[in-house]
């Protein structure tokens, strides 16, 4: 079992390495993630904001997308990978921040958000609580949290957790684990997120929408 920095270090490690590549057409595994954008983008649909948080932002290919449809929002993208957010920068989107910093501990002010997004960056964090409370303080009252991540069926997870993530970790993936439903109910109920829904969709995926 590694060590929360371990797993961090792999994380920096693996993103670094795919940076440059991240939102080409040889993107490799990272390809996959274009396949959640669409839904991230229809629940922002039903939702009224102004600033937002992407945690995990990555090279910042979903606040593009955002953006392009509406650039007079306050967009805000958070990543651990310092070459990530590097290569977002290099974008110039008007009315955004691009901040290298940690979702488990993040470096915002109390209430600086209406909506924070998290699309296929959760599995890599080594203290899944810290950050659930971290988005709790972060979110202004009534805001929400639009997750979307990996889950399984009880036996497939187990592999997941057991076999392929550790697995991945020896070739320097920073994947450090999947959760089931309930877990991620937990979780919510732990830092007193309201979920409006929570379910197990296709390709593995888990789709949740809290509101603090």
């Amino acid at each position: 079992m590694k060590t929360a920095e371990q797993y961090k270090k792999l994380t920096i490690s693996e993103f670094t390495k795919a940076a440059e590549i991240y939102e080409t057409d040889h993107a490799g595994i990272y390809e996959m993630c274009k396949d959640d954008y669409p839904y991230i983008e229809a629940e922002l649909s039903h939702i009224e904001y102004q600033d937002l948080l992407d945690c995990g932002c990555g090279t910042g290919p979903m606040i593009s997308l955002l953006h392009e449809k509406d650039s007079s929002k306050h967009y805000v993208g958070l990543d651990l990978t310092p070459k990530m957010i590097e290569v977002a920068k290099s974008k110039n989107l008007k009315g955004t921040e691009w901040v290298v910093g940690d979702c488990e501990d993040l470096p915002f002010e109390d209430e600086s958000f209406d909506v924070i997004i998290c699309t296929n960056s959760f599995h890599h964090y080594p203290n899944p609580q810290k950050f659930f409370d971290n988005v709790k303080r972060v979110l202004r009252q009534g805001g929400k949290l639009i997750l979307q991540d990996y889950t399984a069926p009880t036996p497939i997870l187990w592999l997941m957790n057991h076999t392929e993530m550790p697995l991945a970790n020896l070739i320097g993936h920073g994947d450090v684990g999947a959760y089931s439903l309930g877990q991620i109910r937990d979780f919510c109920d732990n830092c007193g997120l309201y979920i409006e829904k929570l379910e197990a969709a296709r390709k593995f995926r888990m789709h949740l929408v809290a509101r603090k």
